[in-house]
């Protein structure tokens, strides 16, 4: 049809949806030209296919034999749909990159079949990294050792792993997945498998449908392991929402567990007091477990749990109270306190180079430096008491300032230990 892609949708859709309602139960997929028959029954599928065809033929459609594929695997919009599994159709990986333009094409490329792979961000971060550096398409650009070994895996990948096509009478799951910083989580099914003891080759449970994951850009410098989970959390529910039209029966999230059972009342302490994980959870009415099932993907994937205490307090302690200040005139990072036996007031001064923001966040570092127990403290800058606020546990993101991601390293790891 020689005419806008809108206006060939447009028009094939005005086609297929009397032969849609007619058929009922079946499903009718289609972009511009490439029309995709699903049915649940082999009684129902021949039927709706030959209305489908002979609706298309009666409007001036010209059908070729050959190209209707009646047998799999079945070829749609880069795919390839087999009896039981999804893969995409033959990737071919451009490993002559010269240019940023190659770069952005591979990354794309890769991007795109991502969800049905299950290529990790930290798989991929050589390649991504490529991507930095000069605006120019035509900046030049070449495959770093890493790089190379990123692509391997890639095309190993695409050669042994695949995604499940997913059954309509099973709900929907997503997992947490992954280990700091690079979390990542799945979206599958479990189907209830009788297993007798003389059936060694019983079918695998697990139906893969999806893998959801984050940006490899972060916004934040530090971001709490809360707000990780939360971002996938969310956008799995997008996900799950575009391919099925509804929700998660359940949402497993791996939380720490020192000792006992875990109550109701923390899972909902958790969310109560995580912002980002209220907001993910919105309107959810599934169940959120911190259990996974029986599966030996699971076992060796989920290496992060998230902590629900916090060594942070909300409330005063009774302990010594610490003071941090800095000067943007002087360049001087202060720290005052009073010593609890002679009841003077001391104080630590260092002069640091940069921002007043820099010198008070290097106070608040030797403060926890020269303090192993617990304390008060008292910050200036609302900058810092943001910072300080969120180091615990964070994940840090690339900071230009060598100086200041120096003090936030050293600061998420005092504070974790």
């Amino acid at each position: 049809m020689k005419s806008s892609p809108f206006i060939c949708q447009w028009y094939s859709s005005s086609l297929l949806s009397p032969v849609r309602a007619a058929v009922g139960e079946a499903i009718i997929l289609h972009y511009t030209d490439d029309v995709l028959v699903c049915a649940p029954n082999d009684d129902l599928l021949p039927h709706a296919l030959d209305l489908t065809i002979d609706s298309l033929v009666a409007a001036g459609f010209e059908l070729q034999e050959e190209k209707i594929q009646r047998m799999p695997p079945w070829k749609y919009l880069g795919l390839e749909i087999g009896k039981r599994t999804i893969v995409p159709q033959k990737l071919v990986v451009k490993n002559n990159i010269k240019t940023l333009a190659d770069v952005q094409q591979l990354c794309g490329s890769l991007n795109w079949v991502r969800p049905w792979l299950g290529l990790a961000t930290e798989d991929l971060d050589p390649l991504f990294n490529l991507l930095k550096g000069g605006e120019e398409l035509s900046s030049p650009r070449t495959l770093t050792q890493e790089a190379r070994a990123a692509l391997e895996k890639v095309l190993d990948c695409m050669a042994t792993r695949q995604a499940n096509r997913c059954k309509s009478d099973l709900p929907f799951k997503f997992i947490i997945l992954g280990k700091l910083p690079h979390l990542h989580g799945m979206i599958f099914q479990w189907e209830r498998v009788e297993k007798s003891k003389k059936d060694k080759d019983c079918r695998d449970p697990l139906l893969i449908t999806e893998w959801a994951f984050r940006s490899h850009h972060r916004s934040k410098r530090t971001t709490r392991p809360q707000e990780l989970v939360a971002e996938l959390i969310r956008k799995a529910r997008t996900q799950i929402r575009e391919l099925a039209g509804y929700d998660f029966e359940c949402i497993h999230i791996p939380i720490e567990i020192n000792s006992g059972q875990i109550k109701k009342a923390m899972l909902e302490h958790l969310i109560h007091e995580n912002e980002a994980l209220q907001f993910a959870l919105d309107s959810y009415k599934g169940q959120i477990s911190i259990h996974r099932p029986a599966h030996k993907l699971f076992k060796e994937q989920i290496q992060f749990k998230l902590p629900l205490k916090s060594v942070q307090s909300r409330r005063p302690l009774k302990a010594l109270t610490i003071f941090t200040d800095a000067s943007g005139t002087s360049h001087k990072s202060v720290i005052t306190w009073t010593n609890p036996q002679t009841q003077q007031w001391e104080k630590d001064i260092v002069e640091v180079e940069g921002s007043p923001q820099v010198a008070e966040l290097a106070a608040v570092v030797r403060a926890f430096e020269k303090l192993p127990e617990p304390f008060n403290l008292v910050r200036d800058l609302a900058y810092v008491e943001g910072v300080v606020s969120r180091a615990e546990r964070a994940v840090l993101s690339e900071v230009s300032n060598s100086a200041l991601f120096y003090l936030l390293s050293k600061l998420v790891n005092l504070i974790f230990h």
